[in-house]
């Protein structure tokens, strides 16, 4: 379990990417529409609806959309790099020889082919020469070095009571499924069929009998059911305080009294005399496991290890394991037919190992100064608007104001790339094998990360790299981050003109800044502290606005039967509704002493602006794919959030004149305005 550190833009279904070009251009354009329709009756369609009929799905993704078309373009823009540097000799230990070592051994299948499983013998050894509870505990704290193990998640970063100091975050983990509903939900049988099965054919490729792999495949999805029996779901995960424990050491000991807790902790890497607390998100989950622990055998536990130390190092493996890997994890549970070509997947692993030595090449060769001048320049006149909305909210009273904009003064953005570029000297990286290299990568993750614990957090720190098509905003942090990835078109235009970048890299500035006070962020004062800092008529108010958002969105059906969980989605919700208004209005008052905009392709300036907002979102899904978005992110269907903020808007009913009566009409008293 990672604590809530950042709230992204778009989510963990971001990692999907193509080589194919979009049927028409990546950028905003009119050829993207379908004008047959009439946008009082499906804005969505009117705005995006030629690229929805011109659009195929690539056999190797399960979800499309603009960030995805950019995203294929930054991939190939990263492929011409590696290439290039793989290809020199450099300078051992320099960036590039790290980076373009990395890259090639990655790509080297045949040497990976021919070492078989023969690089992880020596962990599935330790896990086979285990006797006891303690000598679990003990392989337990070995695999950890790697970020392997299992069992249940942990994280240093910083305490969200204590915002400037790096806490140890523990909670719930060590499952294969999505999320808890797949273990027990009818609608997921057959999901935990196939997860049986691929775990068999796992075991089977390690050199087990059928009989033996399907005996363990039994194990494990026994095992880990139980495990799920008293994890929460992702709606519950939401709720900050509730995920918020913090206990003594004394405490944990005591929580997880079958196996030497605190020994293991220490003996994964991490210094606990730097702390004497830690922050449980799951309480109730580590006191099942606690019960597991004794109550199942330890031939199962071994098992349990043993599976998890495959599925952890699959991608490292020989092409069965990777393909099984991704027959499961991406086609049954996805619905995606096949792999990505070899260099994007080299790529991306290249970009996750060593992401700011491999952005520090990339914004050198495709960042623009001039990129980050205009996006100070939008950020500016959006801050102002929302501070101005602070400063005369009608529902709020003067006491929770004064402290909302003292939190909104201290707000920071940054842009672009780190101040301070990431060290990987410590990271040992050879031309000879990428298991190696995989390897050193993830201990020197975990080391980075352990080495936290009880230091003062530095809040330059990124937690996305360069080339990334996303943003975020850290709570902790108060603060917003625009890699350089995502400043390129279709979300950021110097050719277009202000009213289609305002409403589409101007509308997710908004909606990362408004990510500061949506049902989540609000709780976070200006130093970053999850703390109540508000009144609690006025939480009273911002509730009950909120609930009508949930309510709108509960009434949209993704799937058959399959409607949106409006609480779930309720953050994305909050910032998407925020940041539409917020950059229309921003826009707006940029227009001030300037000749009124002359309308380009038919459409008026305020038609673009909106028309720009839901193209920006335009994206198609395999069912599967769109299933698992709606049973597990955080984040409605793009479809939905094309046009769930709009119908919000006054101003989007007067640019495209859409009365009381049309089907996209959304009576004033049924709509929601928070900020």
């Amino acid at each position: 379990m990672i604590p809530p550190r950042l709230i992204p833009l778009a989510g963990a279904l971001l990692a999907a990417c193509t080589l194919a070009a979009d049927p028409v251009p990546a950028g905003f354009s009119v050829k993207h529409m379908d004008l047959s329709v009439d946008p009082r009756v499906d804005f969505a369609k009117f705005a995006a609806g030629g690229w929805y009929k011109q659009f195929e799905m690539p056999a190797d993704k399960s979800r499309f959309g603009a960030f995805d078309a950019l995203e294929g373009k930054n991939w190939r823009d990263l492929k011409a790099i590696l290439e290039e540097v793989s290809a020199e000799t450099h300078p051992a230990g320099s960036i590039r020889q790290k980076v373009g070592d990395y890259f090639s051994t990655a790509m080297d299948t045949a040497a990976i082919d021919a070492a078989g499983l023969t690089p992880l013998q020596p962990e599935l050894d330790l896990i086979a020469g285990i006797e006891n509870l303690a000598d679990f505990a003990r392989v337990v704290s070995q695999l950890r070095q790697t970020g392997g193990g299992g069992l249940f998640g942990q994280f240093v970063t910083a305490d969200q009571k204590q915002s400037d100091l790096n806490a140890l975050y523990l909670g719930q983990g060590g499952f294969s499924l999505p999320s808890r509903d797949y273990y027990f939900a009818d609608q997921f049988a057959k999901i935990r069929e196939e997860f049986a099965n691929h775990v068999a054919k796992m075991f089977e490729l390690a050199g087990d009998s059928p009989e033996a792999a399907e005996a363990g495949a039994a194990v494990i999805l026994s095992l880990e059911t139980a495990l799920a029996e008293n994890a929460k779901t992702p709606l519950e995960l939401r709720d900050r305080l509730a995920n918020y424990n913090r206990l003594s050491r004394a405490e944990l000991a005591a929580l997880v009294s079958a196996i030497p807790v605190l020994d293991l902790l220490r003996d994964s890497g991490l210094d606990l005399s730097a702390t004497d607390y830690v922050i449980v998100g799951q309480p109730k989950f580590l006191e099942g496991l606690n019960t597991l622990l004794t109550a199942r055998p330890i031939e199962d536990w071994k098992t349990y290890l043993r599976y998890r130390t495959l599925i952890g190092a699959a991608s490292a493996l020989a092409r069965p394991f990777d393909e099984e890997s991704f027959r499961f994890y991406s086609t049954v549970l996805q619905g995606t037919p096949q792999m990505e070509p070899r260099w994007q997947r080299a790529a991306r692993w290249t970009d996750r190992a060593l992401g700011e030595a491999l952005g520090e090449i990339y914004v050198a060769r495709h960042y623009p100064p001039e990129a980050k001048a205009r996006m100070d320049e939008m950020i500016g006149n959006i801050k102002a608007v929302m501070r101005d909305r602070l400063a005369h909210l009608e529902w709020m009273s003067p006491e929770t104001r004064e402290k909302a904009l003292a939190k909104f003064d201290r707000f920071v953005a940054r842009i672009g790339y780190p101040d301070k570029w990431r060290d990987y000297s410590s990271v040992n990286i050879v031309a000879t094998s990428y298991y190696d290299n995989a390897r050193a990568v993830a201990r020197y993750s975990v080391r980075y990360n352990q080495a936290k614990l009880g230091q003062p957090v530095d809040k330059g720190e990124w937690a996305m790299t360069p080339p990334t098509v996303n943003a975020y905003f850290q709570p902790t942090a108060n603060q917003i981050v625009f890699p350089a990835g995502i400043l390129q078109p279709p979300f950021f235009d110097f050719t277009m003109d202000d009213a289609v970048n305002y409403g589409c890299i101007g509308g997710v500035i908004g909606h990362e800044i408004t990510h500061g006070f949506d049902d989540q962020g609000r709780r976070y004062d200006a130093d970053g502290n999850l703390t109540d800092w508000w009144t609690e008529e006025d939480a009273a108010k911002f509730q009950a606005r909120a609930q009508k958002l949930i309510e709108q969105f509960n009434g949209y059906e993704a799937l058959p039967g399959l409607y949106i969980n409006g609480a779930l989605a309720l953050g994305e919700n909050i910032a998407d509704l925020g940041g539409v208004s917020i950059a229309y209005e921003a826009f707006q008052r940029s227009l001030a002493g300037k000749p009124r905009p002359e309308k380009i392709d038919g459409f008026t300036a305020e038609q673009r602006f909106f028309i720009s907002w839901a193209q920006g979102w335009r994206t198609a899904y395999r069912d599967d794919a769109l299933r698992r978005q709606v049973m597990v992110g955080p984040h409605a269907p793009g479809q939905f959030r094309a046009v769930g903020a709009l119908v919000n808007q006054p101003e989007f009913f007067e640019a495209f004149d859409i009365k009381e009566g049309d089907p996209m009409w959304r009576a004033p008293g049924e709509r929601v305005k928070i900020w």
